[in-house]
């Protein structure tokens, strides 16, 4: 509990905050109002509402994954935009990893220890802030499909946003239970692409009033040819096809190296950057099998010397760097059940031209011209797609400028002022009681029920919210 040499204030862990449970320990009592700074209240107009506190429950960089570095950039988005008082992090944990936070992380969750998302409610509950916003991703959270969350939400008593990063068309029955009950348990909704709002109502018969459309955030990149971003780095002189993110056999990646012999007969100076360690949760299970197996294909295909690999995670200036020297972004990933891509969106910002596999998400942002989609699994396609672009440079600008310009909205600046507003308007209309503890045996009991015979139909299937 000291503050150490860095002069930090310290997290709390679910057993520290057990033991001082009845202090309110989330902010020194000088620093803890209940709204924030009102640096940006002239967007609400003349009557502006009071701007909330907020809880954020997420994982958090330096913990290195897809959701961390998504609710760290969006927690910087809010204190750029409304100041820094009324924001903290209750960071989750994966098992037998510690992390050193700054100092905005005030609790740590460990994500199988059940009591842990308890003392987190309470901690929520004693600091003073006014509504919690929720990063859901199934695999982040303990328990049977991140069930142990279901524990937290039921002990809360402010309004609850839950952004999901994951909605599925086909759930399993673990699946689908425990996203009714996150769906009854909070008071909005985040979904960042249509097919994921569509999926809630049909699927998880979710009401189309209780949903948010918030895109993914981006950085505000200019727009610039690749060539200027390249003159001082070791790609100066060549043609980049790019693509960023932790490694795992469904990216797909083995498909573009598959596509270079073809590619690099027509425009020979092309060199494809992979960029990104393996996924820490694949690293634990298989190590760095995908990246030698994607290195031994480049070496069998002849074309080693045009596959650079940067294995390591990308710091935000380094993923600015490379993308915007990108001549070609792509993901080639193998499977349609994709709902959200944070690396796609990021090259869209940048004005990238992009070449996709048709997954849920890339469809929809690379509609209309913004990109080119080619079939899963198909080398073919990925070559005949580069060289055509390589070939044709004026087409290769406009669906650059068509990307850039459509993803203006979905600039950081933007997507946290949109976020303030889902949070006042949860603070502002809830009209239901506060929440009363359903008991996790009970939900897990059903869900138990539900898979020892076979899954009635959705139409059939009511909310455990109001059964329970």
């Amino acid at each position: 509990m000291s503050l150490g040499s860095s002069g930090k204030e310290p997290t709390l862990s679910a057993h520290e905050f057990s033991v001082i449970s009845g202090r309110n320990l989330a902010l020194p009592s000088a620093a803890r109002p209940r709204v924030f700074e009102t640096k940006s209240m002239a967007m609400f107009g003349a009557t502006a509402p009071p701007i909330p506190g907020v809880a954020m429950i997420g994982n958090h960089v330096p913990r290195q994954c897809g959701i961390a570095t998504f609710t760290t950039d969006l927690c910087n988005a809010i204190v750029a935009a409304y100041g820094d008082a009324g924001v903290f992090v209750v960071a989750v944990n994966d098992p037998h990893s510690h992390y050193s936070y700054p100092a905005r992380v005030r609790f740590e969750l460990t994500e199988a220890d059940l009591s842990s998302y308890r003392a987190a409610a309470e901690f929520i509950n004693s600091s003073g802030v006014d509504v919690v916003s929720l990063q859901h991703e199934y695999g982040i959270f303990g328990g049977r499909s991140g069930s142990h969350i279901l524990h937290l939400l039921g002990h809360l008593n402010i309004p609850v946003v839950t952004t999901l990063h994951t909605v599925l068309r086909e759930p399993n029955v673990d699946q689908l239970v425990v996203m009714q009950e996150i769906a009854a348990r909070s008071d909005r909704l985040i979904v960042m692409s249509q097919h994921s709002s569509r999926f809630l109502q049909d699927v998880f018969r979710v009401p189309k009033e209780k949903i948010e459309m918030i895109p993914h955030g981006i950085p505000n990149l200019p727009f610039e040819e690749p060539a200027f971003f390249r003159k001082l780095s070791p790609t100066e002189g060549t043609t980049v096809l790019l693509t960023c993110g932790l490694l795992s056999p469904n990216k797909g990646l083995e498909n573009v190296i598959r596509a270079l012999p073809q590619i690099l007969s027509r425009h020979s100076d092309v060199v494809y950057i992979i960029a990104g360690a393996t996924h820490p949760h694949v690293r634990l299970v298989e190590g760095d099998r995908y990246l030698l197996q994607l290195q031994a294909l480049a070496r069998e295909l002849g074309v080693e010397k045009h596959v650079i690999f940067q294995n390591r995670f990308l710091s935000p200036q380094e993923m600015a760097s490379l993308v915007c020297s990108a001549s070609v972004y792509v993901t080639p990933y193998r499977y349609e059940a994709q709902a959200v891509s944070g690396t796609l969106a990021y090259a869209l910002g940048a004005g990238k031209a992009i070449i996709s596999t048709p997954y849920w998400h890339a469809a929809e942002l690379l509609n209309n011209g913004r990109g080119t989609l080619v079939p899963f699994e198909d080398p073919g396609a990925i070559a005949r797609a580069a060289i055509e672009l390589l070939d044709n440079h004026a087409a290769r600008h406009s669906m650059c400028k068509r990307a850039y310009l459509h993803s203006r909205p979905m600039v950081w600046n933007q997507v946290a002022h949109s976020y303030m507003r889902t949070f006042i308007r949860a603070c502002s209309y809830r009209t239901q009681p506060a929440r009363t503890e359903i008991p996790l045996q009970n939900v897990e009991r059903a869900a138990a029920d539900r898979r020892s015979r076979s899954l009635p139909a959705l139409s059939s299937v009511p909310s455990l919210g109001s059964e329970l």
